[in-house]
């Protein structure tokens, strides 16, 4: 099968063929949809290597032939890799979202009231498929021969050394805790790819589920600041405005009529936005064990693994979460994809051990200056500066 109209490929599971046809004609302009009513035809489009969508969208009872369990075998046998996107018609129950979200990438839709969220995740899955890129171009990215032959070698001998450490660590998280040993979730790397990063599981086995209920506790949460626009109410002057002297020269109208100020204004609408960063001091979700061995970066070595088959490098920009990534398409900030995807790296480096908060804004431009200006010397500066950054002061 060939889907070649432009639009987002998209396959969509439903008992009901109607209700297919009716989604295939709201989602007309942007999605080719291919629906499918029965668990053979599921397989069936599913075995075809490389599998010709951008998402597997199920809209199916979870307890039925085309729910829950089918979704397991196209994981589990078929070897498929799209996100499973649930759509469903009630509220879900805690303990049937925690196994709806078992797959790295699943998520969940409300079929009356996120359209528009179902189709900003299609239309950032449909970015990340790999692109032609323009060499040329000095926004492509570029990977120095020298620096991925010292990926592969130092990365290889580091497994093979480190091998033994690796199956005695594997056996101590599975004495604390139940759970897999290695632990992946589905990252952004160079040039939006997206691919499987994995780690030793330093967190509990259903961390993922757990972090909505702990969002306030991030550290780059904007939590006001009193040399901001003062932003009880929006009417009137903000404390620049007030303090100059001078009546705000580029004035915007609210739905009530008021004039109010366009600086207080936009400074209101950034510290309402979420933060791109999560990071999270005291993770109530680290394991005993996990601490230590984030604490020593321990966790982080089957990234190796990662370095050996191209994903990442060992320096680099850090590869980010999806819902991290999202937030960073913008001319302002897309540019840190053009670099390669990193174990360590400058903004790593720069702030980390040193027991001194780093903002959000800060890691972004790092991240930008990394990319613009990598070398070979740059990387082997931020390898010997990594070793003492790895005993840091902060508990992350």
């Amino acid at each position: 099968m060939s889907l070649t109209t432009g639009k987002i490929p998209v396959l969509y599971i439903t008992p009901d063929e109607q209700e297919g046809r009716r989604f295939q004609q709201e989602f007309v302009q942007e999605l080719e949809a291919v629906v499918v009513t029965t668990a053979e035809q599921v397989l069936a489009l599913c075995a075809q290597q490389p599998m010709p969508f951008t998402a597997v969208i199920n809209a199916a009872d979870a307890a039925s032939s085309l729910g829950l369990r089918l979704m397991r075998v196209l994981k589990e046998q078929n070897h498929v890799a799209q996100p499973i996107l649930w759509v469903v018609q009630q509220p879900v129950a805690p303990a049937l979202r925690t196994v709806l979200l078992e797959s790295p990438g699943s998520e969940i839709f409300s079929a009356q009231d996120d359209q528009e969220r179902l189709l900003t995740r299609l239309h950032f899955l449909a970015r990340a498929r790999p692109v032609q890129i323009d060499t040329t171009s000095p926004y492509a990215l570029r990977m120095p021969l020298s620096k991925r032959l010292m990926d592969v070698v130092v990365a290889g001998g580091a497994l093979l050394v480190l091998s033994p450490i690796l199956l005695v660590l594997a056996a101590l998280i599975k004495l604390e805790s139940r759970g897999p040993v290695f632990y992946y979730s589905y990252r952004v790397g160079a040039g939006y790819r997206v691919f499987k990063f994995w780690k030793l599981r330093s967190m509990r086995s259903d961390a993922d589920q757990m972090l909505d209920s702990i969002k306030n506790l991030n550290q780059y949460q904007a939590n006001g600041s009193s040399t901001a626009p003062e932003a009880n109410g929006l009417a009137g002057l903000c404390d620049a405005c007030t303090a100059a002297g001078t009546a705000c020269q580029q004035q915007l109208v609210d739905q009530r009529g008021r004039l109010i100020c366009e600086k207080k204004y936009r400074w209101q609408k950034k510290a309402e936005e979420a933060p791109a960063f999560i990071k999270i001091v005291n993770d109530p979700r680290v394991t005993r064990l996990g601490r230590f061995m984030r604490n020593t970066s321990i966790d982080e070595l089957p990234q190796l693994y990662n370095v050996l088959r191209g994903d990442m490098s060992l320096v680099g920009n850090r590869p980010l979460p999806l819902y991290e990534a999202e937030k960073l398409l913008t001319d302002e900030y897309s540019r840190r994809f053009i670099a390669p995807a990193g174990i360590t790296g400058l903004w790593q480096v720069s702030r980390r051990g040193k027991g001194g908060d780093m903002s959000e804004e800060e890691r972004k431009a790092l991240d930008i200056e990394y990319a613009r200006d990598y070398s070979m010397k740059k990387d082997l500066e931020i390898i010997l500066k990594t070793i003492p950054a790895l005993f840091q002061k902060e508990n992350v």
